[in-house]
This record gives structure tokens, sequence and C-alpha cells, in this order.
């Protein structure tokens, strides 16, 4: 057995061994392709005004500038899919943020997979990622293997639908890489164009993300929501998930086994009236360990507010 063999096997086995429910691998390269669409998407201003995305635009498009001498992007999926779900007449939260936040529970997964390759490879340099550095999951995983990006650019695999979170282990050393997902496999469907309340998905596989309800209920921090969306939130305040909810790829998503990531009964079952009359010292109690946090009290107040 040839070391490439052998060490894409060991990460393999113990990704597995943590939870995590795919591992890809391909060759570190600058993404040619990708530099365009990357550029377009920019001047078009449909990042809307999360400025950070105009930044590090080299890095984003090639991973061996995050790391010296990086040879294979590791991509891993972890799913999230929930077991139990709010009540659809309430105020709505993304599945992602039902339980603590997902950013440490897998990069301490990824770490623990670092520390078992320099047991058993030796010295090898690492950087790992969950939704913490300028470079595009999306399409390593595709690279690696792992998937394509829908009509709303989210990852879809064809066993796990798109209910997974997505994380990333730069190495330094050769490893066997897999094949990448050359088909689109949505074919001629387009239930999450149509699902889109605010017209965020437009043709071509291109995302307008300042139309996004994920972006407008999280990422603007602006005061007030622009009123053009008024009416078209569908209760949402934080996150969103109508286009996956309506993927038919996504019929075949199981529940998650993770305990870290189970869903707080005390919000979970929250009235409309529960989230309009929630305290800032509530709030910090119920979430200090959520992805929820991230909007801050007023912020999560002005999306409760623009929706009355």
């Amino acid at each position: 057995m040839n070391n490439k063999f052998k060490y894409t096997e060991l990460i393999q086995s113990y990704a597995t061994e943590l939870g995590f429910d795919s591992v890809g691998f391909a060759k570190a390269d600058f993404l040619e392709t990708e530099a365009q669409h990357l550029e377009t998407w920019l001047n078009n201003n449909y990042h809307g005004k999360m400025y950070y995305m105009a930044n590090h635009f080299d890095k984003r498009l090639d991973p061996r500038l995050l790391l010296d001498d990086c040879k294979t992007v590791v991509v891993l999926t972890y799913n999230y899919y929930p077991n139990k779900i709010q009540n659809e007449n309430t105020y709505q939260i993304a599945k992602y943020a039902y339980g603590d936040d997902y950013h440490k529970i897998v990069k301490d997964k990824l770490y623990l997979i670092y520390e078992r390759i320099q047991e058993q490879i030796g010295a090898v340099n690492a950087r790992v990622f969950v939704d913490s550095a300028p470079i595009l999951e999306r399409v390593w995983a595709n690279k690696s293997g792992l998937g394509w990006q829908g009509k709303h650019t989210l990852l879809i695999n064809k066993k796990r639908g798109s209910f997974f979170f997505i994380a990333i282990m730069l190495l330094d050393i050769e490893l066997n890489y897999n094949e990448t997902i050359a088909t689109n496999h949505c074919g001629t469907c387009t239930k999450c164009i149509d699902a889109c309340p605010t017209e965020a998905i437009l043709p071509n596989n291109i995302l307008d993300a300042s139309k996004c309800i994920s972006y407008l209920t999280i990422e603007l921090k602006d005061e007030i929501i622009p009123v053009e969306f008024k009416n078209k939130m569908n209760n949402y305040i934080f996150g969103c998930d109508i286009c996956q909810d309506v993927c038919p790829w996504n019929r075949f998503s199981k529940s998650h086994q993770e305990i870290a990531f189970e869903p707080f009964e005390t919000w979970l079952n929250f009235t409309k009236n529960d989230w309009k009359t929630l305290t800032e010292d509530a709030f910090k109690q119920l979430f200090k360990h959520s992805p929820i946090k991230r909007s801050k009290y007023l912020g999560l107040k002005r999306n409760i507010d623009f929706l009355k």
C-alpha cells in the first residue's frame, strides 16, 4: 500500500469516527474558472454590504496562499438536519442555528483529526477552517467529489441533500484525489428559484446575496431592513431555509446524531409573543452558545419588528 493511499484512508477513517458524513480530497491549485465568476459577482454588488467578500481576492482562489507548500484540500461535511423543528406559526430560525455554535464544535473535530495525522504520519503542516477563511468551500467540495452546487448555489449531495456544514483542512502532503462532480443533477427543476420570496436566486447558479433573507437577517447591520422586503420574509428572523426545504434532494436528509446540535427546547416552542417580549438578559442567557448571538439582541429585535 503506497503512502498516499494509506494516509488518505487514515484521514477518512478518523473523520468517520468523529461523525463527519463524507470526506473528499482535491489537489490544491489556482481556481482559474472561478476567478472570473467571483470578479463578476463582486462587480454586480451581489455581496451587498458584506464588504469583506472583496478582500483577499487572490487567497479565495488559491489555497496555496493560505498554507505554505499546500498540496491538498480536504473537504468534510457534517450533518445538522434536526429531528425536531419549530411550529410553522411562529418566527423562524434557520435549522443550522438550532443548537450550539457549529464553528467551535466542527473545528474542534478538525483539530482532533490533525492530531491523529501528526501521530500517524509525522510532521505535517495544516490549517483548518469552518466558515473562517477566504476560501471557496463549495467549489472545493465539488472538486473533491462531494456534490454539486445547486441553483441556489448550496452544495447538494445525492445521498444527503444539503443540510450539512462544510469544513476545510489544508495539508502540505499529497493524497489520493477524488474526481470533480461534473454533472449538475438539478436538471430542469426550479423549485428553489420559484420559492424564494425575495427573488435572490438568479439564473445560471447565481445568488444575489443582497436580497437573501439570511443576509438581511444576519449580515446586514443597518438599523432598518429595506422596505422593499416587507411581507417577503416568511417569518424568518435569523437565516432562512426556504430554498433547502423545497429541494427534492433533501428528501434524503436524515436527523443528525450530534448532541451539541440538539435544539434548545426553551425557545424551540416559543410563540410569536414569546419572541416579541424576549428581554436582552434572556437573549444573552439563551443564546450564549448559539450562532444566533451573531445577530445581537438589537439585531434580532430589528428583524422581529420588521415582521410586525
